[in-house]
């Protein structure tokens, strides 16, 4: 069994008491026996319940003391870490994309045990891998500094990092999330970064034994990094009214994480936002539909509940019956199953009520069920009981009315996609209705297209600006080098969204001018 305790200074920090995770398994297989395991090992960490195969690890859990003493080393880091040089810190993304490399299968189980199917745990390692390919570094580093030769002077634009930078990762994706820290890193700042109470083992696991060490080979001092596993509301609290504290980078619903923006912006805090997201997916009518259909099944993925797939198909009337009935055949290729199964899309989904209120509200306003819409049980089978969610497609007639469905209008983050078919009108005026109903969307995170058509590409890319992505005849969700993995706009990202490169949303500009031998008054004057 894995074992940490909070990590602060560079040292091990003993917490009060602590949190156990169980494989996602064992809550497929035997829910009493996993309950029960738990709740015997939370009273009584000494039982021999410890041995049980389901027990896969423990975090230890914060006191006060401890998160204020976590920013506190974080603190007195900064000056060290923040003068150590750029080249310096710009080898730990390359370094940490080899640890990831080497420790695949390890860092693959972590997430599989939080109940990510292994099909997309080796998803979320590419978005790491890209984040940190020699491609993306080296774009990083001409980002942060680029000199210039103007007469007697060297002009420098560099940017410099804000301090203490806290991370507070989400629930769905803790692990990859809290891996951007490295990028937070690179900057020059030092971290704090709270691993989520109810699911800490997998982000302790890759900020303890991956990053830690590489941060020690290179000098850093301790403090760079820090670790604490809290509550969350109690750890954010002490965040903002720490004076030491500079940025905050929030994962979270739209709602809460806007309210947090203003409380930062009050207290003197930098709000870095990843919200909810209610991505768009265009299909016009000379897309190739086979692959088209291909990348919309990527809503299912993960039952829906990873804020980067597509939660919406707009589709040209010309082509959306034959599409539909494409996307129909893709959805038997999402299944359910143990997470360490190949093939397995599907995850287990514990609070469903909510996915039976919109798509009831949708049917009730005039949507058409296409397939989905039930429990189902590990072998696909329908049932009552059942903890996953069959795929489900529903189709909205009219561009006009489809805004007032929630089911468009709002991220859904279930297995649940509407599928809106515009009314009938000539190609100029679909495109024109398409954009605006892109850009009209009060979230902003990606927005996709699928066609043939080089002056449809050139229209979408030049006037959609809603969101942080644009992808073209691509996967919706499927990383890249240099292009942003995370960051939107609207209720994506706040007041201040855009796409986020962390490296540099937690850094500030500065120009510098080094002149040799000019009089200050012929600078001024010019004579």
């Amino acid at each position: 069994m894995r074992s940490y305790e909070s990590y602060i200074g560079g040292r091990d920090v003993a917490g009060e008491g602590w949190v156990y995770t169980l494989t996602a398994r064992s809550l497929l297989e035997d829910v009493f026996t996993s309950v029960n395991v738990k709740r015997t090992l939370e009273r009584n960490p000494e039982s021999p319940a410890a041995l049980h195969p389901y027990v896969v690890g423990r975090c230890g859990v914060a006191t006060v003391a401890d998160i204020d003493a976590a920013v506190d080393a974080a603190v007195s880091a900064a000056p060290e870490w923040a003068a150590t040089p750029l080249s310096t810190r710009m080898r730990l993304g390359p370094m940490f994309r080899a640890k990831l490399q080497e420790r695949r299968e390890e860092f693959l189980s972590m997430l599989m045990a939080e109940a990510h199917p292994r099909m997309l745990a080796e998803w979320e390692l590419s978005c790491l891998e890209q984040v940190y390919s020699d491609e993306s570094c080296d774009w990083y580093r001409q980002q942060m500094s680029t000199e210039f030769d103007h007469g007697p002077r060297r002009l420098i634009v560099r940017r410099c990092p804000d301090g203490v930078v806290c991370i507070n990762p989400p629930q769905n994706a803790p692990a990859p999330s809290a891996a951007l820290a490295v990028l937070v890193l690179m900057a020059g700042n030092t971290v704090v970064v709270r691993a989520p109470r109810s699911i800490a083992l997998s982000t302790m696991y890759v900020l303890r034994e991956l990053v830690a060490p590489l941060l020690r080979e290179l000098g850093a001092p301790p403090g760079a990094l820090n670790v604490v596993c809290g509550k969350p509301q109690q750890t954010l609290e002490r965040w903002l009214g720490h004076p030491g504290v500079n940025d905050i980078l929030y994962f979270g619903g739209s709602e809460e994480g806007l309210r947090f923006e203003r409380e930062c912006v009050a207290r003197g805090k930098k709000p870095i936002l990843e919200l909810a997201g209610n991505d768009g997916l265009v299909v016009w009518r000379d897309a190739d539909l086979r692959l088209a259909a291909e990348a919309i099944a990527e809503c299912f993925y993960g039952s829906g509940q990873i804020c980067m797939v597509p939660n919406y198909v707009l589709a040209h009337p010309a082509i959306a019956d034959e599409l539909l009935a494409l996307v129909r055949a893709e959805v038997g290729n999402v299944r359910p199953g143990y997470p360490e199964d190949y093939g397995v899309l599907l995850s287990p989904v514990r609070r469903s009520e909510k996915f039976f209120r919109l798509l009831n509200q949708a049917l009730q306003e005039g949507a058409e069920l296409v397939c989905g819409g039930r429990r189902i049980e590990l072998d696909g089978t329908p049932s009552e009981t059942g903890v996953f969610l069959e795929p489900t497609v529903v189709r909205v007639n009219g561009l006009r009315e489809a805004r007032c469905l929630d089911v468009v209008q709002h991220e859904t983050f279930f297995p649940l996609i509407p599928f809106v078919v515009a009314e009938p009108a000539s190609d100029e005026l679909l495109l024109e209705r398409t954009i605006g109903f892109l850009n009209d969307n009060i979230y902003g995170l990606r927005n996709s297209l699928w066609t043939t058509s080089a002056d449809v590409t050139d229209r979408f890319v030049t006037r959609v600006h809603n969101g942080g992505l644009l992808k073209v005849n691509d996967s919706h969700i499927g990383f890249l080098p240099y292009l942003p993995s995370h960051g939107g706009t609207g209720l994506t990202g706040g007041a201040f969204g855009e796409a986020n490169y962390p490296i540099l949303k937690t850094s500030h500009l500065q120009g510098v001018s080094i002149s040799r031998g000019v009089r200050p008054r012929t600078a001024v004057f010019g004579d």
